[in-house]
């Protein structure tokens, strides 16, 4: 499983649409639908209920929207953290000189 089709998953499922998703993340519809496939096939499960206008989300595809927030908050965390400790460090670099 790979980030990049956690967040794709994520804007689908967040959105209602395989469309609004796309044009949320500005990637093809067909990319959308390719990586939550490939996310199914390699989970073993169905995540999404397909049908002409609505989109809704299977009891697995809830628990990984659940898990998929959970990482997402964790990655964001992580990113602030790192660039506080890059900026403390910058600023020392800054002090010695």
């Amino acid at each position: 499983m790979e980030l990049e089709q956690l967040w794709i998953f994520l804007a689908v499922a967040e959105s209602g649409s395989f469309s609004r998703g796309a044009k949320k993340l500005y990637i093809s519809h067909s990319t959308t639908s390719r990586a939550v496939s490939a996310l199914e096939e390699e989970l073993g499960v169905r995540l999404l209920e397909r049908g002409n206008r609505v989109l809704g989300l299977t009891p697995a595809g809830q628990v990984l929207l659940e898990e998929a927030r959970s990482l997402r908050e964790a990655v964001q965390k992580a990113e602030a953290r790192v660039r506080a400790a890059g900026k403390s460090e910058n600023k020392g670099n800054a002090d010695e000189k």
